[in-house]
């Protein structure tokens, strides 16, 4: 029998794939495009659990990094808008409240809850924990316009004028490292910044090239492929939603951590999509390889604790990896269901492959999800059995 709860949940998490699709003002730093807003989630959500010796005694980082992984969804019905543009920001507040009723209503009732209280949390900035994340909200499209690739003095302008008289002027208060920072990119002080500070500055800078970063799968509209970082947020809410179907009790927030992080190496390796043809051993390696630069940018604790929380979730052995991994698998199904089996068509993916290489991932860490899947999979399969026809001609 199928639980409706599940289905509410995987519901829920093929909506928000819209969040995708909704372009902010602010560019990734190589200045190639503007950022999207569910990678911006990502990556604040990265932010603070990079920033966590700067967040305050009474910040619940856990806390912290589900707000931000949550707090754009409203943008789905309501979009984007910029700070520099006239705004009436309380008929946008109101929208925004509107949008989260309907959002977060697809979700089963304890969840609409739970989730409608972090994200009213974070919009009334009252809490300690919610104005750390507020504060991180703020700070990122600063530190992507100060160390843009791309010149964009009118960026630089809005910068300034956000610090000086905008949201932004609660960072001297509540992040003044970040701020030092860009008073001294903007030339407004001299001051020597935390060597500390400036090791986690510099990595969250270059992990923003996983914006970049294109993977086989399809967004649920079928407009273009993923990016490595927005994925990356998406299976973040896989798994914190999902987690009552783990094959055994997790830690979530653990769980959280690994996902925020294990597609860095992609940033040098690029995707290995898990349908094409590879040499396992060699990818292996080239990926150790980048974990050892990347993590190696932060301060030597916290990059030997994330690298060795991107080794567990790689070994796939404690059952906080195992669901990780279960996860991992379980949105790119979820996409090509949407996308009429899109990577399934252009790898040419038997049934028998998709369970060796994802089915058992997947039944290992959720079982309940994957019998659903499964079920869901097999009927595509019986439908569309002509796309995969040999050709005996």
């Amino acid at each position: 029998m199928t639980d409706p709860t599940l289905v509410q949940q995987l519901d829920f998490l093929d909506e928000i794939d819209k969040l995708k699709s909704v372009v902010r003002s602010s560019y990734i730093v190589d200045g190639s495009r503007f950022e999207n807003s569910a990678e911006h989630s990502w990556h604040l959500a990265l932010y603070a659990l990079i920033l966590t010796p700067y967040a305050g005694r009474d910040v619940d980082i856990a806390r912290a990094i589900q707000m931000l992984l949550l707090h754009d969804i409203v943008e789905i019905d309501v979009g984007d808008h910029p700070i520099d543009l006239p705004t009436d920001w309380q008929e946008v507040a109101r929208q925004e409240k509107q949008a989260a009723k309907r959002i977060l209503g697809l979700l089963p009732e304890a969840q609409q809850v739970s989730l409608a209280s972090i994200w009213q949390e974070f919009e009334r900035s009252e809490t300690a924990t919610a104005q750390f994340a507020k504060a991180l909200d703020y700070c990122q499209p600063i530190i992507q316009t100060l160390h843009n690739a791309r010149d964009i003095p009118d960026h630089v302008e809005i910068v300034k004028e956000n610090l000086t008289k905008g949201r932004a002027t609660c960072l001297p208060a509540r992040l003044p490292e970040a701020y030092h920072f860009a008073a001294s990119k903007l030339g407004w002080e001299h001051e020597v910044i935390d060597a500390d500070f400036l090791e986690r500055l510099a990595f969250l800078v270059e992990v923003d090239k996983l914006k970049t970063v294109t993977r086989a799968t399809k967004l649920c509209d079928g407009s273009r492929r993923e990016t490595s970082g927005e994925h990356s947020w998406h299976i973040a809410l896989y798994a914190w939603l999902l987690a009552e179907h783990a094959h055994r009790p997790v830690d979530v927030f653990r769980v959280l951590q690994m996902l925020l992080i294990h597609d860095l190496v992609e940033i040098d390796v690029g995707d290995t999509p898990i349908h094409g043809s590879f040499d396992a051993k060699a990818i292996a390696l080239k990926e150790a390889r980048a974990a050892d630069r990347i993590f190696g940018l932060l301060p030597q604790e916290q990059g030997e604790t994330l690298r060795a929380l991107w080794d567990e979730f790689e070994a796939a052995e404690s059952d906080d990896a195992i669901y990780a991994k279960a996860v991992d698998r379980v949105q790119p199904l979820s996409s090509n269901l949407a996308t009429g089996g899109f990577s399934w068509v252009e790898y040419k993916v038997t049934p028998e492959q998709l369970e060796t290489r994802v089915g058992v991932k997947v039944a290992k860490g959720a079982p309940a999800l994957w019998a659903l899947l499964r079920q869901r999979i097999d009927a595509w399969y019986d439908k569309n059995a002509a796309l995969f026809a040999t050709d005996e001609a």
